[in-house]
């Protein structure tokens, strides 16, 4: 017995070609039915290459070897070699195209070892089992009885062939008419566009057109082959027109996405709660999309839309989501901006005027507008329906942004502290209790005024220096007070208990006070207390400078010891005085005159512009005014025809130096009201009744009499 096999030259170590897969069924079929016999294997490689034929050999033999050893054999044949059942032998053709001559002529060597197979050198191989030609009819019925009953070695019968290939042939054309069909392709054009109504009524009669022309065409054919080909027949048919429908639901999917975010941005906008208008809203939406895939069925195919429907609903959540943190970071930017407005200007405002209680205030005052934020924010938040600890985090993320908003604040006003304290000094030393400008008179103790100004200072540096808003109490205040007004501290060491000098400002920070709530460190506070010193020491020399200024413009007595000389020196002529009292009349009407001139030509205000241009500027305007004098006295003496006109006279005099005793406090220049109308065009004086004028300077009248 011989098998020839022929395989291509490059087909040689494949496992797919020249039958490989069919030797591991005749292996397994030969050692389950038949007794071992030598059966000779024959392989013919066509088109021989330039590789030599003993290279191919040991390839073939090795792969049908593996072959061999893969199959599973029965327990008797469990260790039989492949030897015990084949021969195994490889010849080559040469190819058909390049060596037609050659290829005739091993061909025709190869059909004599056909033709001669028995002949040593041949084909049969084993002649052991050789059944003679008496016994080759009861052999034939044998094997055909041992292949009808294995059904591996069955083949089909006709009708089942005929079937088989009409029925696929059939199946075939019904498929290529569906995808040429003319309302099919509509509706796939129409599909890409957009959703189609009445997709599953419309589809389910184009392909029961087609389904039921090939029941018709194939009734006559095998049962079951004809049903095997229409359920590939469907399968085929729906798997193409599958697309379509998995577009259309994608149309659904996206029109019920947009029509959640309007109908959610519509009830928000009338101010329905965020967590009922999520629920409504999807509702709806999943509602539409579940008609729509009802719409869409086609009753042909059970085809599940559900996990396009959990994209739609996982779509839905993640824009809910969006939105909710959208609205979330908008209400909390809005009380954020709130929070600031409210606490930014106040807690400036604090630090504008600080105090010792002006932290006790904006700690106050924070605890104040952050409950009101977060009372606020909670009922604002409260139709999102979030879990508690998301609330929690919330509101406490609104807390901490007041608290940052304070320290923020606070932090910008210590860069400032300089600029405050000289301008708190300023007004504390510029100013008295009723916040009214000081006036350098000489009456005030500079000394202790600089001493108030200065602490002011200190006082807000204190407050500067470190945040406080938990209220921990601590002894910087002290320490600077101790340190920058009264000198260094003096401390006793436990350890000798000898005296030693400390700086506490010696120092990057502040007992008892955290790192970072430190603005200004010790060192910082005794570099700016220097500086402070510094800049604001010319204010206070500028004061001493202007009250002695004041004392001595007011100061026109001679000094004592002048005094006493004049008494001791002037005894005689005193009393010469005293015993003729003419002297002293006519010493009385001089000085009276005198006093008329001194407030006529105002001497104390022509001195103010120096020495030099008040000298000048009197003598050039002494006789005038003496003249003047002279005239309006002579005058007035003509217009009075009294029985005592000398009297009145020197009453009018006298009246006039009254007033020039009490000068006006807010201006230096002195009145007089000699005559009730004194004018001198050479000087520029003019005066009249009721008011005085001198240049540019009224005097109303109560302040002549």
């Amino acid at each position: 017995m011989e098998e020839k096999e022929a395989r291509w030259c490059h087909d040689i170590g494949r496992e797919q070609a020249a039958n490989k897969p069919l030797l591991k069924t005749v292996f397994q079929v030969m050692m389950r039915l038949f007794s071992p016999r030598k059966t000779t294997l024959l392989f013919v490689v066509r088109d021989k290459t330039k590789t030599p034929l003993e290279y191919l050999e040991p390839i073939l033999s090795e792969d049908i070897q593996k072959i061999w050893n893969a199959v599973s054999k029965p327990e008797s044949h469990k260790d039989t070699p492949l030897s015990e059942f084949f021969n195994v032998e490889v010849t080559a053709l040469s190819s058909f195209e390049e060596k037609e001559d050659l290829f005739k002529e091993q061909v025709a060597q190869l059909r004599q070892r056909f033709f001669n197979s028995i002949s040593p050198g041949g084909l049969a191989g084993d002649r052991q089992g050789v059944v003679p030609a008496a016994g080759f009819s009861f052999s034939a019925q044998q094997i055909w009885r041992v292949i009808k009953e294995n059904k591996d070695l069955d083949l089909p019968a006709h009708k089942v062939m005929v079937a088989t290939v009409r029925c696929e042939e059939i199946a075939n054309e019904k498929l290529h008419h569906l995808s040429s069909n003319e309302d099919w392709l509509a509706l796939e054009e129409a599909v890409q566009c957009g959703p189609v109504s009445g997709f599953g009524r419309r589809l389910s009669s184009i392909l029961e057109t087609y389904f039921s022309g090939y029941d018709i065409e194939t009734f006559y054919f095998d049962h079951g082959v004809r049903n095997a080909k229409r359920k590939q027949l469907e399968s085929k048919a729906l798997d193409f027109v599958h697309p379509a429908y998995l577009n259309l639901l994608g149309h659904f999917r996206f029109k019920a996405l947009e029509d959640f975010k309007s109908r959610l941005e519509q009830m928000l906008n009338i101010g329905e709660g965020f967590a009922a208008s999520i629920c409504t809203s999807t509702e709806s939406c999943m509602l539409e999309f579940d008609q729509g895939c009802a719409d869409a069925a086609i009753k042909q195919a059970n085809w599940d839309a559900s996990k396009v429907k959990e994209k739609l609903f996982r779509d839905i959540n993640a824009h809910a989501l969006s939105v909710q943190d959208a609205k979330l970071s908008e209400l909390m930017v809005s009380y954020e901006k709130q929070l600031g407005q409210s606490l930014s200007e106040p807690v400036e405002s604090l630090f504008d005027n600080a105090g010792r209680d002006t932290w006790a205030s904006i700690r106050k005052l924070l605890t104040r507008e952050t409950g009101i934020a977060v009372s606020e924010f909670s009922a604002a938040i409260s139709s999102f329906e979030l879990d508690q600890s998301t609330v929690e985090k919330m509101l406490q993320d609104l807390k901490d942004y007041a608290r940052n908003v304070v320290e923020k604040k606070a932090r910008e006003e210590a860069g400032k502290v300089l600029i405050r304290m000289k301008d708190r000094f300023s007004a504390v030393f510029s100013h008295d209790n009723d916040s009214m400008p000081r006036v350098w008179t000489g009456k005030e103790d500079i000394k202790t005024i600089t001493k108030g100004a200065r602490t002011a200072s200190l006082s807000l540096l204190s407050v500067m220096v470190a945040i406080r808003l938990d209220g921990k109490p601590d002894e910087i205040e002290n320490i600077l007070f101790s340190s920058l007004m009264e000198g260094t501290v003096t401390a006793v060491s436990s350890v000798d208990r000898s005296i030693t000098t400390s700086d506490p400002l010696a120092s990057s920070s502040w007992e008892e006070v955290s790192p970072k709530s430190i603005l200004i460190t010790p060192v910082q506070c005794k570099s700016l207390w220097r500086q402070f010193k510094a800049e604001t020491e010319y204010t206070v020399t500028q004061a001493i400078s202007a009250q002695e200024a004041y004392k001595q413009s007011n100061n026109w007595l001679p000094p004592p010891w002048a005094i006493v000389a004049m008494v001791v020196l002037g005894f005689n002529e005193f009393m010469l005085l005293l015993r003729n009292p003419l002297y002293l009349m006519g010493l009385f009407v001089v000085y009276l005159l005198s006093k008329v001139m001194w407030v006529q030509m105002d001497i104390p205000g022509q001195f103010q512009h120096g020495t030099l241009a008040g000298l000048i500027s009197i003598s050039s305007r002494f006789l005038p005014t003496i003249m003047n004098l002279l005239r309006r006295l002579a005058e007035e003496a003509q217009g009075h025809q009294t029985d005592e006109p000398p009297r009145q006279q020197c009453s009018l005099v006298f009246q006039s130096l009254k007033n020039q005793s009490h000068p006006n406090p807010t201006n230096s220049i002195p009145e007089s009201s000699v005559a009730s109308n004194i004018s001198t065009s050479d000087v520029g004086i003019e005066y009249s009744s009721p008011n005085v004028t001198r240049g540019s300077t009224k005097i109303p009248e109560a302040e002549l009499s």
